[in-house]
């Protein structure tokens, strides 16, 4: 059962819209971000021409069973997993996860390149002392 989904929303001061994908029971996403309120023919030339280059989230799965439950059990488990996990949906769920995954590949990108600057110095500064030793 393979489902794809297109929701555009306003969250001040943009327009985005978040692109849904569903293959095999696993769920990704990909967040795009419009300026103005977008045309019904603007959103469908974006899809027909930009769809291919977007970058979608790593999958995690999506839980679509449903189940007939009780009002009163349905509230306690919907204060549990507000307790345990915060606000969100899932698509919001796996944009977060998808930033948290682009911050550590940033993180260690960035601590590489210190690294890298720290060595660069400390080989100047290791030639400037064999130049100021020569000879004598």
């Amino acid at each position: 059962m393979d489902e794809e989904r297109f929701t555009v929303f306003f969250e001040d001061p943009f327009w985005v819209g978040v692109f849904e994908r569903v293959e095999d029971g696993r769920l990704s996403v990909c967040k795009v971000m419009f300026g103005a309120q977008p045309k019904d023919t603007e959103i469908y030339a974006f899809i027909c021409g930009q769809y291919r280059h977007l970058t979608f989230s790593t999958a995690v799965d999506a839980d679509d069973r449903t189940v007939p439950v009780s009002p009163k059990r349905l509230k306690k488990k919907a204060k549990r997993d507000m307790e345990r996990q915060g606000i969100g949906t899932k698509a919001q769920q796996a944009l977060q996860a998808q930033r948290d995954t682009q911050k550590a590949v940033g993180r260690e990108h960035s601590k590489a390149k210190k690294a890298a600057e720290e060595a660069r110095q400390f080989a100047i500064r290791q030639q400037k002392r064999k130049e100021k030793h020569r000879g004598h």
